[in-house]
């Protein structure tokens, strides 16, 4: 869905943006591709820039109370300095690259609930729109879809995904929120722990994945979180065994006892790591119910065949973009 705008700041006959994402799907740190279409207003106008802001509905859980806001976590300039001429209708394409901390945003071709979102910004003669806004779909790297994969073949579940304000401490987390892919214990580990988190943070050089189980209290114990770091790399994807590397991780996240203790080697190109809190999590954060806003719009169970989606209750694909607009909107209401 594109949601136009008229460019109020110049009134009835300014120019109008419209930008068209190239179909498909894009992978963290690939390309987006796409036109810019500008249809020229009721007189000539100085086109001075062009942006495209990347933005997120992210939760913010730091404080008393959880919030949800929009944030803005890249820009693109992909043109300007050029005269739109009365009535004057031009095209732009563009190519930008996504960070590669982009969180993927549907898994199987079913969306998981995450918000993002491309925003157009047109600034001309000084004035400045935030003008149309086009839904961003984002597929797992093939390393990330392993994981996953293998994650469904060993029995865990998909519960929620969704994007968290704060920093992974002890990785190099760069951009200003991180995703977390919630899952159900795979019945060999339900004893031990209620539920397992995966944040995956890529870099240009390999990709680090975080773990952490919330683990469960006995009658005399309480339970504690357990929280672990691999690093695995993007070559030779398709010839690891996936199952018996993740299932060794969860071995060892499930065996830790003492919370920020270190682990040994964890096998192949990966190796673990104990880390500190920082602001990754906080207080509440485990309470059996907590989802942001449409993250329960998919539920993926594990099956025979790895990881297979299905939207339950949730929102479906149109009405996460209708979400989306509402989100954005009220941002920009704001402004």
């Amino acid at each position: 869905m594109v949601f136009k705008r008229l460019l109020g700041s110049l009134g009835v006959g300014g120019p109008t943006v419209d930008t068209v994402l190239d179909p498909g799907p894009v992978l963290p740190g690939g390309p987006l591709t796409g036109q810019v279409h500008l249809q020229g207003g009721k007189a000539d106008f100085e086109i001075e820039q062009i942006t495209l802001e990347l933005v997120a509905r992210v939760e913010d859980e730091r404080g008393d109370e959880e919030r949800e806001g929009v944030v803005l976590f890249d820009r693109f300039t992909v043109g300007g300095g050029f005269r739109l001429a009365e009535g004057e209708h031009r095209s732009l394409p563009f190519t930008a690259h996504l960070p590669w901390e982009t969180p993927v945003t549907e898994l199987y071709g079913q969306p998981l609930g995450i918000i993002l979102g491309v925003r157009t910004g047109l600034e001309v003669a000084g004035a400045k729109d935030k003008g149309d806004l086009d839904q961003l779909t984002v597929n797992p790297l093939p390393v990330q879809e392993a994981i996953l994969e293998a994650l469904g073949q060993l029995g865990f579940g998909f519960r929620s995904a969704d994007l968290e304000l704060g920093h992974v401490g002890g990785t190099g987390q760069r951009l200003p929120f991180y995703q977390e892919i919630e899952l159900s214990p795979a019945p060999q580990y339900a004893h031990a722990i209620n539920e397992l988190e995966v944040t995956f943070l890529a870099n240009a050089g390999g990709m680090d994945v975080v773990l952490e189980a919330d683990k469960r209290g006995g009658l005399f114990t309480s339970g504690e979180d357990a929280l672990t770091l691999f690093t695995v790399g993007y070559e030779g994807v398709e010839h690891r065994d996936w199952n018996t590397e993740v299932d060794a991780w969860i071995q060892q996240l499930v065996e830790r006892r003492a919370a920020y203790g270190s682990y040994g080697h964890g096998g192949h190109d990966g190796h673990g790591h104990g880390y500190g809190h920082t602001d990754h999590h906080h207080d509440g954060h485990h309470d059996g119910g907590r989802r942001s806003g449409p993250s329960t719009a998919a539920i993926v169970g594990g099956v025979a065949a790895g990881v297979a989606v299905g939207v339950v209750g949730g929102m479906v694909a149109a009405e996460v973009v209708d979400e989306i607009g509402d989100a954005f909107e009220d941002e920009e209401d704001e402004d």
